[in-house]
Order: structure tokens, then C-alpha cells, then sequence
């Protein structure tokens, strides 16, 4: 059986840097036509289209930042001017949070996290899913986190955030699913990225210690799973919650 993504159009947020950089290269070299949605780093989004099509892809950088609705709208516009209607969403955009205790966390921090991954899921949806629905043909690929079930000290605010994804998420594939959708969780655990560079070594020597496969991830370890997703090899898989994490959390 074939992936079939050829010609597929796939949005992918976040997509200047880590583990969106990644799945965006990936997606192309399988054929697909990829967006590449950046917030501020036009610099490393242009140097990831570069790339995809160098390597004789087709892709495009796209500046939209994802909590706000009308720039979404404009981003799923341009797209479809540019490479047609979206066939696949892979939501990725990474959110900044505070890593620290919850007593010491004000609720200005939890609410800006939570409020903003929810409402870039919210938009980014919205947005795409009217002609899915119509053509009764689609896939939302979502990005959370291990940390959303198996938990650690001074991730609060990103724990809640992703959790409320994998919540809606269930739902989500069950209205969906007679449309034809489908709708899946993908949850990296430590993944060596910028967004994780400034963790402490002592963290990643115990997560590294602790994890059957004795490494953190790549973004490739991801992007290899968003590319089976996305592909015709998954088309009767849905609602699941997938960790990406080299056995650390075992559901």
C-alpha cells in the first residue's frame, strides 16, 4: 500500500524550527505540497521552503500567528490561491510557558497558556474543517505532549493546555468521523529542539536514563510518525493518542 500523498496539501504550524521543520521536510519529500506557517522566524521558514525544494519539493512560507482568527483565515486563504484546498492540518505551533511550581504560577500564565493552544487548535480548525466536511475528506493531525498524562515538576500551565487538546480531540474524531475525517493526538515526549535547549542537563540525563530506547528524541522521530498519519496507512485510525517518546510513557 502506497502513502498516497502525492499532490496532498498539508499545513503544518509552526513549521520554522524543530519538530514542524521537520514534518514539513518530510511531508515534501513524500510528495506532498506543504505550508510552511511561521510566526516571526521568516528567516529559518524561507531556509525550510529552500530546502523542500531544493530537494525538488513543492512548499510555501506563510506568517500567521495562530491565536488570531482573521490571520489564520488569510493564511487557509493564500494557500488555496497558491496550492489548492487543505487536505491535511498538522497542529504544531509552539506556545512559550513558564516552567515553574504551581504555587508559584499566576493565573495570567496558566490562563495565556491554555487560552492561547486552545484557541490556535480552535482557528486553525475552524478554518480548514468546512471544506473537509464538504469534500467528506480530511485529517487533523494535533501535536500535545507526554507531559499531558505523565507528569513532572513545574510543568503546570503546559500540562493543562495539552490535556485540554487530547480532550477535544476525542471529540472532535467522534463528530468527524462520519464525515469522513480523521483525528489523532501525536505526544513527543523530550524532543531536542530550541524549545528545549535551555532545559537542565540533570533533566535530560534522568529522562535519558529512564526511557527503554536510552535517548531523547530528533524532530525526525516525530515526523515520521505525522508522515504515516497524514498518509493513506492511517486512514482507519482515529481518536488515538500516540506517544512519541522512545517507551517512556507506556499507555
Amino acid at each position: 500500500m502506497e502513502l498516497q500523498l502525492a499532490g496532498k496539501v498539508i499545513l503544518v504550524t509552526g513549521a520554522s524550527r524543530g519538530i514542524g521543520a521537520a514534518a514539513a521536510k518530510a511531508l515534501a519529500a513524500c510528495g506532498a505540497k506543504v505550508i510552511v506557517n511561521y510566526v516571526r522566524a521568516r528567516a529559518k521558514a524561507d531556509e525550510v521552503v529552500a530546502a523542500i525544494e531544493t530537494a525538488g519539493g513543492q512548499a510555501l512560507a506563510i506568517q500567521a500567528d495562530v491565536r488570531d482568527r482573521a490571520a489564520v483565515a488569510d493564511l487557509v486563504r493564500t494557500a488555496g490561491e497558491r496550492f489548492g484546498n487543505i487536505d491535511v492540518l498538522v497542529n504544531n505551533a509552539h506556545l512559550d510557558f513558564p516552567i515553574k511550581p504551581f504555587t508559584s504560577l499566576t493565573w495570567p500564565e496558566i490562563e495565556a497558556k491554555v487560552s492561547g493552544e486552545l484557541k490556535a487548535l480552535y482557528n486553525c480548525c475552524q478554518e480548514v474543517l468546512p471544506d473537509m466536511r464538504q469534500r467528506r475528506a480530511g485529517k487533523l493531525i494535533l501535536v500535545s505532549s507526554t507531559l499531558s498524562r505523565c507528569p513532572a515538576e513545574g510543568f503546570a500551565a503546559h500540562a493543562a493546555a495539552k490535556a485540554g487538546l487530547d480532550g477535544m480531540a476525542r471529540v472532535l474524531a467522534t463528530e468527524l468521523g462520519p464525515d469522513g475525517i480523521t483525528v489523532n493526538v501525536i505526544a513527543p515526549g523530550l524532543t531536542a529542539t530550541d524549545a528545549t535547549a535551555d532545559l537542565p542537563a540533570q533533566m535530560r540525563e534522568f529522562i535519558t536514563a529512564a526511557t527503554p530506547l536510552r535517548r531523547v528524541g530528533i524532530p525526525e522521530d516525530v515526523a515520521g510518525v505525522v508522515v504515516w498519519l497524514a498518509s493513506a496507512l492511517a486512514d482507519h485510525v482515529t481518536g488515538q493518542y500516540i506517544p512519541v517518546d522512545g517507551g517512556n510513557y507506556m499507555l
